[in-house]
């Protein structure tokens, strides 16, 4: 119970920029949130699909490298999934996929203080009905956090998309979207206006991200508003992802992240979650810093000054 489980898609991000050969990195949404909770000093275990082949083996090389231990059943024989990442000049990120996803038989009651999930792994069947199965069973009794991160090469209809991931954020306890998400699942409706309403169905927590311009906490009591610094940007690749981590991470360290705990979080000022948000927040800047989904370790982050 002592530590968090992350539920979603591991897979290899190629990533394809003008000018250069295309290089492989470890990634997917999940498994960068698993890494970069593990990196930052959370006990962490990640169940996953992740084939028994040389692109399976750098995965698990890469996660238990940091730490990050595999949940049983998530190793299958089927090909490891990839996901080619286009870069455009200014180093941002477009992809197109090529997966498989689902879960072993025989999950039920989690053994875990935190689950996280989101992306790909709780939209695409037919894993993404076990985990929406999994997290609705659960609520209430581990700590839910949660990031649509949409993609909409893969989630089909925007409307079915939003139903299910509305679903998934009734039952979490925190939420993290972007601008970008909801562009996409909300087209035309202020981020804001769609982030309370979210926050009211039932998370204690939402948090919106806006690329370079930082990042927005919505509590019950009030908004708070994070500038991210100012870095030179290798490229975008995992930076929602570690803003995830570092959320999480900064939960924890105020002694949040447990079912008996989160319930409190309810009752926090945004002035209480400033600071949680602003490391958040570096720790993404960080990984923009970086090639590829790289989150910073606890002593980099402490030691970073951009």
């Amino acid at each position: 119970m002592d530590e968090v489980l992350v539920i979603g898609e591991a897979l290899v991000d190629i990533v394809s920029a003008p000018g250069r050969v295309p290089v492989e990195h470890p990634g997917g949404s999940p498994a960068n949130v698993a890494l970069g909770l593990s990196r930052l000093g959370v006990g962490t275990r990640l169940l996953t699909r992740i084939g028994d082949d040389e692109r399976g083996a750098s995965i698990v090389g890469h996660l238990r490298g940091s730490g990050v231990e595999l949940a049983e059943g998530s190793i299958t024989a089927a090909a490891t999934s990839t996901a080619t990442a286009h870069l455009d000049d200014a180093g941002v990120a477009t992809y197109d996929f090529a997966l498989e996803w689902s879960l072993p038989d025989d999950i039920g009651v989690i053994s875990a203080r935190a689950v996280h999930t989101g992306s790909i792994a709780a939209t695409l069947t037919p894993g993404g009905e076990d985990v929406l199965r999994l997290v609705e069973e659960n609520a209430g009794r581990v700590v839910i956090s949660y990031d649509p991160n949409a993609r909409p090469a893969l989630m089909g209809d925007r409307s079915t998309a939003l139903e299910r991931i509305e679903r998934i954020v009734r039952a979490s306890d925190v939420v993290k979207v972007s601008d970008e998400d909801l562009a996409w699942l909300t087209p035309g409706v202020d981020p804001l206006q769609v982030i309370e309403a979210w926050r009211a169905s039932g998370p204690a927590l939402v948090v919106l991200t806006r690329g370079g311009e930082g990042a927005v906490g919505v509590l019950a009591s009030g908004v708070v508003e994070v500038p991210a610094p100012k870095i030179a940007v290798a490229d975008t690749v995992g930076a929602g992802d570690a803003l995830m981590a570092g959320l999480l991470h900064a939960l924890d360290q105020a002694g949040l992240l447990t079912p008996a705990a989160i319930g409190s979080l309810r009752d926090k000022s945004p002035a209480d979650l400033a600071p949680m948000l602003t490391h958040a927040v570096r720790v993404a800047a960080y990984t923009c810093t970086q090639a590829g989904a790289q989150p910073p370790t606890r002593a980099e982050i402490d030691a970073w000054q951009p």
